[in-house]
Formats: C-alpha cells, structure tokens, sequence
C-alpha cells in the first residue's frame, strides 16, 4: 500500500492480481488495473503522483500510469515474486526486490535494467531510494539491512540487528535514516552515513512473562493479543475460548 504526497489518493495491492487507487476523501473507488497473473504484492506512487510501479507474484514490475489507468510497461527480470517497488524523487528511477533474493534497478524512461544487486541470502521484502538516487537500501527475510551504490551496484553496508525476517521497510526524505520493521517486534532506526543502530523500539508489552496456560472464558482474538503484549502459553495445552 502507498499514499501519495499529497494525500488525496491511496494505492493498495490485492491477492486477486489487482492493484487499486482510491480517494481518500470520502474514500471513493478511482481505478481498479488489471495486468499481474497471480496476486499482486507491492505498490509505490511517484513522488509528483503521475506514476505507479507495482510488483507481482509472476515476477514482473509494471508501470502504470495513474491518470488513465493505462499500463506503460512490463519490466522481466526477476524470477519469483515481486514484494516490493520504490521510486527514486525524480521518477527516473525504480528500484524493486522479491523471493528470487535479488534486487533490482529499472531506468523508468526506456524500462530497461540498470542492476542487478545480490547479496541477500532470502527473499527481499523492502526496498526504498535515497534522494538523489545516490544509494538503494533493502530489507530482507535474512534479518539484515543492506545499502547499495546506484551507480555500480556495489552492495556497500549490511546492518545487522534483527534475529528474524524484516517484512517493512522505510526511509526518511533526507536519506539520512532507516527504518526496518521484523517479526523480532521491534522497529530498529539506522544511520544510514554510519550503520549505527540509533533506537531499537518496542511497543509496551503489559504482560510480559504472564503465563496464560489454561486461562478461559477468553475469545481465540483476545488470547492472539495477550500473546503479542508479552504472554507465555505453554505448548500442547488447549482450553476452550468462550
């Protein structure tokens, strides 16, 4: 899903292979683009909000263009799904990574591919574009974040932190700033200049260590949230829910 700078329109991808732009205000349907064979797993709007990239199941990155729904390209490249897209700010550049592990560099103009970026051991599941285009960092579901120099291709950093698969990834406008998001629950902050890691945030987690084994007359949804804020369940006991 991506919002446009603007605010007044929201991208979202659909297991059903569609990709949908809606209004925000009022929430109104604009656009439904038909084009991934299987489902559709990652979307970016241009920053001046002309252009969508989305990414799918069938490995293909497709440009859209937003005003008339119209498809611009079908950019081959990569050989399993596609998770996710991301524009550099002047919309020459989109960078893309997914399950083959690799991540990828297109000049939007001609469609044509740029680099081809491995080092990553699992899939990719973010990618984003520093301003200027200068670097590309991604985040993958071996647990690390990895910088890229655009021009060569050259992996330059790998910052390492979560013990899991990072499923999120972002960057601040300045590019001075990452934030990756694992299924450790925690969102870690990195320099980018230096790799420091410059916060490691967790959401309070009220009942850590509290062992709920046997507690009934709780509903499946309400004993998933006691788990997430910190609850222990011992292994092959069951209760009924209420």
């Amino acid at each position: 899903m991506d919002l446009s700078r603007d605010g007044l329109l929201v991208a979202s991808a659909n297991f059903d292979g569609t990709i949908r732009l809606w209004e925000t205000d009022g929430g109104r349907p604009r656009a439904t683009l038909h084009g991934h064979d299987g489902g559709s797993l990652g979307v970016a709007l241009s920053r001046d909000g002309r252009l969508l990239a989305s990414g799918g199941m069938d490995g293909i990155v497709r440009l859209w263009d937003v005003k008339d729904g119209r498809s611009l390209a079908a950019l081959h490249g990569h050989l399993a799904g596609v998770w996710s897209v991301a524009f550099d700010w002047d919309c020459r550049l989109v960078a893309s990574g997914g399950d083959d592990k690799m991540v990828r560099l297109w000049d939007v103009a001609s469609g044509r591919l740029l680099a081809t970026m491995r080092a990553h051991t699992d899939a990719v599941r973010g990618v984003a574009l520093s301003n200027g285009a200068r670097r590309v960092v991604s985040g993958s579901i071996d647990g690390s974040v990895r910088l890229w120099d655009t021009a060569s291709g050259r992996p330059l950093t790998a910052l390492r932190g979560h013990p899991g698969g990072i499923w999120g990834l972002a960057l601040s406008d300045d590019g001075g700033l990452a934030a990756s998001g694992g299924v450790d629950g925690l969102v870690r902050l990195w320099d980018v200049d230096t790799g420091a890691l410059r916060h490691a945030l967790r959401a309070e987690r009220r009942f850590e260590g509290a062992d709920i084994t046997g507690l009934s007359g709780v509903t499946e949804g309400q004993r998933g949230t006691l788990l997430a804020l910190g609850a222990i369940e011992r292994s092959g006991h069951t209760t009924p829910s209420s």
